[in-house]
């Protein structure tokens, strides 16, 4: 089974290409969305709470939001984010790629893929690229935020080219390239 990961800076389009590979059959490990889970884990939770103060909550639950204003402000903060949560992520797809042995190949899609160093983990990297004005338009539609919260954002994540001289697939999401044919050229290639 080869392992896949598939990254992107926010904003990309990453979720909309794991969806045409699900659409192919091919099981992908959203680890952001997993991620968001474990905030709901009580141990973590306390961890959280202790660290960062009642402010980030909202009732008995972890706020993401009160929580992502917190840690994309602050590097150190994120960084004990990252280190809470990045293990759990990564042992839970231990657990899920066992599941997934009978596949070609898996997807794990994660938008810090190489920030965190997870990358040394995959045998290929699919890194999905937008133009950055593109990428910011998606993501102030999708979340509703500020533009200054998009660009703090955006400035914790590596430069797409630093990415691009990493991957194995490159798929550019510019709405002028048709992304389909690119994740079936990738497909094709990863089941040769």
């Amino acid at each position: 089974m080869i392992r896949v990961a598939l990254t992107g800076n926010i904003g990309t389009g990453k979720s909309t290409v794991c969806r045409i590979f699900e659409s192919l059959g091919v099981p992908v490990y959203h680890a952001d969305e997993e991620a968001k889970k474990f905030l709901s884990e009580k141990g973590v939770r306390e961890t959280l709470i202790e660290k960062f103060g009642g402010k980030i909550k909202t009732g008995n639950e972890i706020s993401r939001k009160k929580l992502a204003e917190k840690v994309f402000k602050d590097d150190q903060a994120l960084e004990f984010l990252n280190s809470i949560i990045h293990p759990l992520v990564k042992n839970d797809l231990k657990g899920w790629i066992a599941k997934h042995q009978n596949h070609q190949y898996i997807i794990q899609e994660a938008a810090i893929l190489f920030e965190s160093g997870f990358d040394k983990e995959f045998d290929k990297i699919i890194t999905v690229i937008s133009p950055p004005g593109l990428a910011m338009q998606r993501v102030l539609a999708r979340d509703k935020i500020s533009v200054s919260d998009v660009k703090m954002r955006m400035d914790r994540q590596w430069d797409q080219e630093r990415k691009r001289e990493l991957s194995d697939f490159i798929i550019i999401n510019d709405e002028n390239h048709l992304v389909i044919p690119q994740v079936l050229l990738i497909h094709k290639t990863l089941l040769a």
